[in-house]
């Protein structure tokens, strides 16, 4: 039998906006527990630098995750890290998340599941993942030393992500299905003097091709429909993300992407449930901003608590 433990707020997500909520809930003297699929610290984990979390001009994604943590620990959240999620039911109060090894309940649930890459959903991605398909420049680029490598997008992780990748990379082509980039214009002004980056713009990916790894993209010029071809040795697109929302799916409302809607206090349309950073729909997902997310939502869900308690007495 798997154990079943009591909560005041259950977290579902151990990144940015998950341990700032958990911060917060546990000052407020709130039982608390974060549950993670891996281990906590989310995306920014992964990420080499980061350059825009105030009070730290430059700092490693995972030293700054490692911090996060740290914190919460100093409050006691409990922390359950590689749980794999069977079921969440938010209807039922108390809420309820079931794992391969425990049953949770808590007042209040606190969304923070965060966001994964986006796929191109294209004829050869899902094939050859892993055999030249990466999502994740720090993780893979050291095996493109001296290689050719397209990275696909044209926002702040996209562009930062091609730079990154020239450390390796003989050549990186960074394709964009517009003639501008969406990142900021310090990230980029630095791509743009890097020689070892060529645009490729109002341009797609229509496949990826190649025999055991990638050797091959095939691009379509948006504008003129003109297909050509790049021979390279990798692919990472950073065209945007889709919402970790799997478990949790049509319980709460949500937009066209999925993405849950909240309101000013991070509150979903199920009393007791609050949603905050990039598994919401927000008009910026950043690290200070997913921060930010856990702060407000963890605050109004310690109200709610205090509500609760009040209509028992």
């Amino acid at each position: 039998m798997s154990n079943v433990y009591e909560f005041d707020t259950v977290i579902l997500g151990g990144g940015p906006a998950g341990l700032s909520a958990g911060i917060y809930m546990a000052r407020s003297n709130a039982k608390t527990a974060i549950i993670d699929i891996s281990m906590l610290g989310g995306q920014p984990s992964n990420y080499l630098e980061l350059e825009n979390y105030p009070g730290f001009p430059i700092i490693g994604g995972y030293d700054l995750m490692e911090k996060f943590e740290e914190h919460a620990d100093k409050f006691g959240v409990e922390k359950f890290p590689m749980q794999e999620i069977q079921s969440v039911d938010l209807v039922s109060n108390p809420k309820v998340i079931e794992t391969l090894d425990a049953t949770f309940r808590a007042k209040t649930v606190i969304i923070a599941c965060g966001a994964q890459n986006k796929k191109l959903g294209v004829k050869g991605e899902e094939e050859f993942l892993g055999r030249g398909v990466s999502y994740c420049a720090v993780c893979d680029g050291a095996f493109y030393q001296d290689k050719t490598v397209v990275v696909v997008g044209g926002g702040n992780a996209a562009v930062e992500e091609g730079a990154y990748l020239t450390k390796f990379a003989k050549k990186v082509y960074l394709v964009h299905r517009r003639n501008e980039l969406r990142a900021d214009r310090i990230v980029q002004e630095r791509a743009f003097k890097n020689d070892k980056i060529e645009f490729v713009w109002d341009s797609t990916v229509k496949e990826i091709q190649g025999q055991d790894t990638v050797n091959n993209i095939v691009i379509e010029n948006v504008k003129t429909g003109e297909i050509s071809n790049i021979e390279a040795d990798g692919i990472f697109p950073y065209i945007g993300f889709t919402p970790n929302i799997k478990e949790i799916n049509g319980q709460v409302e949500q937009d066209s992407n999925g993405f849950i809607i909240t309101d000013e206090t991070m509150k979903t349309s199920i009393n007791g449930v609050y949603a905050v950073g990039d598994v919401r729909k927000t008009p910026l997902r950043q690290v200070i901003t997913a921060a930010a997310d856990g702060a407000i939502g963890a605050v109004y869900a310690g109200k709610y608590i205090e509500s609760l308690e009040k209509v028992t007495v």
